[in-house]
């Protein structure tokens, strides 16, 4: 049993609303908690990372990410290496030897949604936010709402040509 230290009310104080799903899209945040942690498994560490959002409706909101940073499967860390790799160029930290040296730099995150479902394990999941991608923010960037994106690049009026007009050599953006 543990002690209120007095009578709480629950009448005074509104019930705990769970938070819906973001929208996927852009936001800018940055990273405000980094810890390592052991894999549910033991046999690993996980670099936990905790995100805010930092304007728009979801200021103050956080997004959860995490990098599994040990792991026997050699694929597994690859991915999350290039993750990291991606957050460190990002916020412009090239050579980091403690996560907090990521702390409070601005970034874009870019949120996907994972509908509700039943995972590889049998286990129902209600839908959820999945980081997709961190990029850097730009001086003056804001985030992009969905509502807000911008729309898709028309296509050329012009088309490129396959080769150099002229040479019969194909430029090099167009070499394989």
């Amino acid at each position: 049993m543990a002690s209120l230290n007095g009578t709480f009310d629950a009448t005074e104080v509104a019930p705990a609303v769970p938070l819906e799903v973001l929208p996927p899209g852009k936001y800018l945040a940055q990273l405000i908690e980094s810890e390592m942690a052991p894999t549910k498994a033991g046999d690993g560490q996980l670099l936990k990372l905790v995100f805010e959002i930092l304007e728009g409706p979801s200021a103050r909101r956080k997004i959860f990410d995490q990098l599994n940073l040990v792991n026997r499967n050699e694929q597994t860390v690859e991915i999350a290496q290039r993750t990291l790799s991606a957050i460190c160029h990002a916020v412009g930290q090239m050579h980091v030897g403690d996560s907090e040296q990521l702390h409070f730099k601005p970034l874009f995150v870019t949120l996907k949604v994972e509908p509700a479902g039943t995972d590889k394990y049998g286990v129902y999941r209600e839908a959820r936010n999945k980081v997709s991608s961190y990029s850097a923010a730009k001086a003056g960037s804001t985030s992009v709402a969905p509502s807000q994106a911008a729309p898709p690049p028309r296509p050329a009026t012009t088309p490129v040509p396959a080769t150099r007009p002229g040479t019969g050599s194909t430029p090099p953006w167009r070499r394989a």
